[in-house]
């Protein structure tokens, strides 16, 4: 009985230890440089780089607009570079690792181009006027 209690004591205390670095590489990354600056005008840049080939920048007006870019090495061994700005139009993300949507159909372009060339007819008046017809 005893020696069953000193195993289970043992394999209790081997499962209880913290995974080991290499079980995952990535948890051994180290940071290989950093900077930061903030100014009282609310403008801001960073950069960064990590020993796994993780690197990252921006620069901004604090809440307003930024733009900057980020690159790593996805799991499958294919390098991911992404440029982006975020401003009034939104967040614009460019990558070649983005998807590209399908071309618009023919018959979809030829009517938005017709809506384009008739506008008045999304004009608030002219649809007073056709509900009395």
């Amino acid at each position: 009985m005893f020696k069953f209690v000193v195993i289970a004591a043992i394999v209790g205390l081997a499962a209880a230890q913290p995974p080991q670095y290499g079980a995952n590489p990535e948890a051994a990354a180290q940071i290989k440089s950093f900077g930061s600056d903030i100014l009282p005008d609310g403008s801001y840049q960073y950069a960064y780089e990590t020993s796994n080939g993780i690197a990252a920048q921006e620069q901004g007006a604090g809440g307003v607009r930024a733009q900057g870019a980020f690159s790593y090495t996805s799991p499958e061994g294919i390098p991911i570079q992404l440029t982006y700005a975020a401003d009034e139009n939104g967040f614009q993300p460019q990558g070649n690792h983005l998807p590209v949507p399908p071309p618009i159909p023919e018959e979809i372009l030829k009517a938005l181009q017709w809506n384009a060339a008739h506008p008045e007819e999304e004009d608030p008046q002219y649809e007073i006027a056709s509900r009395r017809l």
